[in-house]
């Protein structure tokens, strides 16, 4: 972890220059009606503002606990200048109500999962595909490298600045049916899954049936018997209680789920270049301790689970299941490229 550290920290200076290439563009116009934007007025030093950031988790989140360290971090490196305001629970709306407020600058920032930026930049559904990585540090590599850096930056022709790659963690089976312990327990099940089509075609691959939607409606779903089960990392089944409605859990660890944190281009444009700096490197820092966090939560989380009543099953064979969702890979490695998949693949080795 502390070699990651260091990496992510001297890439500093470099995605700071990609973030003030890439957010200058795409924001010119009203997405909604093409008419033409005022120019944001540009800050000066010393002036006070606040940026609101919004997300769907709750209070006792990774997501929440992140933020409130990157505010911290803001606070202090810009000597009080910015402050951040965090609204959780989805109060702002879904991941994608909020992107798209991002992008007409109604809304200052988002922590987002990866589920509705596809629908923006497609490519960045490439780090969705099912069993990609092998570990957390392979994901590191990948997101905090040339390969991750790039995706963050093409979020700028859509009026939307990444910051950096903060994480969710790997994503986990619930249900409410049986236990999962081989793709064919999955039969006909209906799963919750985001806006997300190289998750809803690996389900599909898996015999499952797929059910987008929002996850500020999931919970309920769930009590209700709308959907069967859904998926999600241990810290979100944990602090969204789903072990009051779902009692199987199934450690598949089928997808890697980052997360963005991404600012509006129109409102980054608008701060100076010192407070554009500051933000980056507290983005950096944040995603730091908020990966730490993730890792520390998901091993107490398991056992907390297990006693709050789940069922838990641990040790599945993944082969069955990495087998069955080989042709995902074979219907997007044209859209994707079967270079960069290959490329993302071979750097954990």
């Amino acid at each position: 972890m502390r070699k990651i550290k260091k990496k992510l920290l001297g890439a500093v200076t470099v995605l700071s220059l990609g973030l003030l290439v890439a957010c200058g563009t795409g924001t010119d116009t009203d997405p909604g009606t093409g008419g033409e934007q005022p120019p944001e007025e540009t800050a000066t030093e010393g002036e006070a503002r606040a940026l609101q950031v919004g997300i769907t988790l709750a209070e006792d989140s990774h997501y929440y606990k992140g933020l409130e360290h990157f505010a911290e971090l803001v606070e202090e490196k810009t000597d009080g200048e910015l402050t951040v305001e965090i609204f959780p629970n989805g109060s702002l709306g879904g991941e994608r109500d909020m992107v798209e407020s991002l992008q007409i600058g109604t809304l200052d920032m988002v922590l987002s999962s990866t589920g509705p930026l596809g629908s923006f930049v497609p490519e960045i559904n490439v780090v969705d595909l099912p069993f990609l990585f092998e570990n957390r540090e392979h994901a590191y590599e990948v997101l905090d490298g040339e390969i991750g850096q790039d995706l963050l930056v093409k979020l700028g022709d859509e009026g939307l600045t990444g910051l950096a790659w903060w994480e969710n963690g790997f994503r986990h089976v619930t249900n409410s049916k049986n236990p999962i312990e081989t793709p064919e327990d999955l039969e006909g099940l209906k799963i919750r899954t985001m806006e997300n089509n190289v998750h809803m075609d690996s389900f599909n691959a898996l015999g499952a049936s797929p059910t987008p939607m929002s996850f500020t409606e999931l919970f309920t779903a769930l009590q209700q018997k709308v959907v069967d089960g859904q998926e999600n990392p241990v810290p979100i089944i944990s602090t969204s209680r789903f072990y009051e409605v779902q009692p199987y859990l199934t450690l598949t660890g089928h997808f890697y789920s980052p997360a963005a944190l991404l600012i509006s281009s129109q409102v980054f444009d608008s701060l100076t270049e010192s407070q554009q700096q500051a933000l980056t490197e507290a983005a950096i820092e944040g995603a730091q301790f908020e990966r730490d966090l993730v890792a520390e939560m998901e091993k107490e989380m398991v056992s907390d689970l297990k006693e709050e009543g789940m069922e838990i099953i641990e040790d599945i064979d993944k082969t069955a299941f990495q087998e069955a969702t080989k042709e995902v890979y074979e219907q997007y490695s044209s859209e994707f490229g079967a270079e960069l998949i290959e490329q993302i693949q071979n750097a954990a080795k």
